[in-house]
């Protein structure tokens, strides 16, 4: 009996691949693939080769700087929360967030992060709320916005919480990331608010005096780099690179759905 069945099993395989209609969609496949996957060859290609150029890094930095101005002292600093806290992110965040809060010890300072209620006292927006406070804000300054998770329904949630008539009048000063800048900003003021600018938290980079490797040749100390474009720039910038390629695609969906 089993020897019947996968005789029977083979001979419609074989008539299947005989059909001269899967033949053709089984070829479209292939070449389909092929295409596919010469395509994501050549997106390879171009990405290793920009790599080496200052192309990613330029990109970068137009997103965190373009269109973001602030001429008036900012009234409220508003910190996005980003990914989360702690992290390397928030951190940073919280960084800028605090050293634009002294320089303006009039304004306020809104935290614009889900809450975590499972978390309790660790939540993200009070762990960046305590970083804050050992950066020398004090509590009193500090407001929370913890029901919106995207940009757009915190922009959304701190208008409804300011007010029409503020947001015509206060000046806000957004802390996030670079990439992300050109983004905010631009759902801020789409939401209302007329007076909107930006401080990306721009990353200090390492010195690369301290990554060569020094040599004495003729009594004469001679600074050598070696291979520094592989070893650092080269991957920093692939990153770039997808960091850039994911916020346009999120720029491209905000301008299709009408929020910036």
């Amino acid at each position: 009996m089993c020897n019947v069945n996968w005789i029977h099993i083979i001979h419609i395989v074989v008539k299947l691949n005989l059909n001269p209609k899967v033949l053709a969609v089984r070829k479209w496949v292939v070449n389909f693939f092929k295409k596919v996957f010469m395509i994501l060859g050549v997106i390879t290609f171009l990405a290793v080769i920009f790599s080496f150029t200052d192309y990613p890094f330029w990109a970068y930095y137009w997103l965190g700087t373009h269109n973001s101005e602030l001429k008036s002292p900012p009234d409220i600093v508003v910190l996005m929360g980003g990914g989360g806290m702690p992290s390397p992110d928030g951190l940073i965040r919280c960084y800028y967030a605090a050293e634009i809060a002294h320089i303006y010890p009039h304004s306020k300072v809104i935290i614009a992060i889900p809450a975590d209620m499972a978390q309790k006292e660790y939540s993200p927006e009070l762990l960046m709320g305590e970083e804050l406070k050992m950066r020398g804000i004090d509590s009193v300054r500090i407001i929370y916005e913890k029901e919106g998770f995207n940009t757009r329904t915190q922009a959304l949630n701190i208008f409804n919480m300011l007010g029409k008539v503020a947001a015509d009048s206060l000046a806000l000063r957004i802390v996030t990331s670079p990439e992300h800048m050109f983004r905010s900003v631009a759902t801020f003021r789409k939401i209302g608010f007329s007076e909107v600018g930006g401080a990306p938290s721009f990353e200090e980079d390492i010195e690369e005096s301290l990554l060569v490797e020094k040599k004495k040749i003729c009594k004469a100390e001679k600074q050598e780099i070696r291979g520094l474009n592989i070893r650092y720039n080269m991957w920093n910038y692939l990153k770039y690179e997808i960091t850039v390629l994911r916020e346009y695609c999120a720029i491209v969906y905000y301008k299709l759905k009408g929020w910036i």
